[in-house]
């Protein structure tokens, strides 16, 4: 074999062997494109997967916040009808108390009384049953206050005991 022809058939086999590994990485490359796209459509659709199921857990949680918001609106406008309806028999009370329309009076003890001589009966009528004494207006007055004062209490205690329940049991 002589040096040029050596050479040539050198030159060919580089050609061939560099033809081959071309074809080869395209191959692979073909192959490898092709896996990648599978698993990058599969990483869609996890990603699609997992994205609707935190949208139904949002939807859920969003409904159930507002039902609970709903409730403790219902909850508060029924306590604040009962506060306001409290207020306003507190308030005709005291207004009947200062026109005398109303007078407020508590029971005697039977052993108070030194007389068994039954009380004259006034002109308004007839007290029939145990005696009675009638409270000075400024004392019914503040009675009138302290009362109103619990009703308010009892219902705000009521309206955060309801609240509570609500935020307990959803």
């Amino acid at each position: 074999m002589n040096p040029a022809s050596l050479k040539l058939l050198i030159a060919g086999v580089a050609v061939a062997l560099i033809l081959a590994i071309s074809a080869t990485w395209k191959v692979q490359d073909w192959r490898y494109s092709g896996r990648l796209a599978e698993q990058a459509n599969a990483h869609l659709s996890d990603l699609a997967k997992i994205g609707s199921a935190a949208a139904d857990q949002i939807q859920a949680e969003q409904s159930k916040r507002l039902a609970l918001e709903q409730r403790l609106t219902a909850n508060d406008q029924t306590h604040h009808k009962e506060l306001s309806d409290a207020q306003t028999n507190q308030a005709r009370l005291r207004d009947r108390l200062a026109t005398a329309d109303v007078r407020l009076s508590v029971l005697l003890d039977d052993s108070a009384s030194c007389s068994p001589v039954p009380a004259a009966s006034g002109a308004g009528g007839v007290v029939h049953g145990r005696a009675r004494a009638q409270l000075d207006r400024a004392h019914a007055q503040r009675i009138i206050g302290i009362t109103d004062a619990g009703d308010r209490g009892l219902i705000a205690l009521k309206a955060c005991q309801a609240y509570v329940k609500a935020l307990d049991h959803p």
